[in-house]
């Protein structure tokens, strides 16, 4: 998850951006408006955290001009003006979403989450990639023809890789999507789940790659060939 930290103060951008590191967000940092508008525009990010009062160049107008330029990356205001028309502007701007300061970090992080899973297309009802045929409206997936026996986080595993497959997908967000589910989805770690997908994924011509210190990235083998 690729997030852009658009924030001048340098105490709060340090403390922040550790927070986001261990929530599992890979944070660029930019300390004013002129790096923020360059970042934004040249670089792909899954979210922003936009403060307003930035120096070189202000928020509102980085804002204004992302989205003039149809820049659709899901946008977080996050600053220490909190009346209405402050709110009204940034919104009307193009912001996703408005967060006054002094804020509580787990309200940010979910607020962040929210905006990407509102961002995220809506994953088709089935998918077919290499041999796999994969029916999330029936809950079946199979490998030519054959039916894959998928234990619940298995079966999870898989829908957001295929969902995800070109993109790494953390640690994090998978403990949040079997999380999210509900259940009792069974014991182990995910190095477990992913070695038995794996082997289930035999004779389908994908492979889930390891992306050491990130996550793994489904891949099919024919396109990496």
């Amino acid at each position: 998850m690729n997030l852009l930290l658009a924030e001048d103060d340098a105490l709060l951008a340090d403390a922040l951006s550790a927070q986001l590191h261990r929530a599992g967000f890979e944070v660029e940092h930019a300390p004013n408006g002129a790096v923020a508008e360059y970042l934004l525009l040249k670089q792909k990010f899954d979210v922003v955290i936009l403060d307003l009062g930035l120096p070189l160049v202000d928020g509102l107008t980085v804002l204004k001009r992302a989205r003039a330029a149809q820049c659709l990356t899901p946008v977080l205001v996050l600053t220490a003006l909190d009346g209405l028309d402050d709110r009204v502007a940034g919104l009307n701007a193009g912001a996703d979403d408005y967060l006054t300061k002094p804020f509580d970090f787990p309200e940010l992080e979910a607020r962040l989450h929210a905006l990407m899973r509102r961002g995220r297309p809506q994953a088709p009802a089935s998918a077919t990639m290499g041999q796999l045929t994969f029916d999330r409206a029936a809950r079946r997936a199979s490998v030519r023809g054959a039916t894959l026996e998928l234990s619940p986080r298995e079966w999870l595993l898989l829908d957001l890789l295929l969902t995800e497959q070109d993109r790494v997908v953390g640690k994090q967000r998978i403990t949040q999507a079997w999380a999210q589910d509900g259940g009792d989805a069974g014991g182990g770690s995910i190095e477990v789940y992913i070695h038995r997908l794996r082997r289930k994924l035999e004779h389908s011509g994908l492979s889930i790659r390891t992306v050491r210190g990130l996550g793994y990235l489904l891949e099919n083998e024919s396109a990496v060939a």
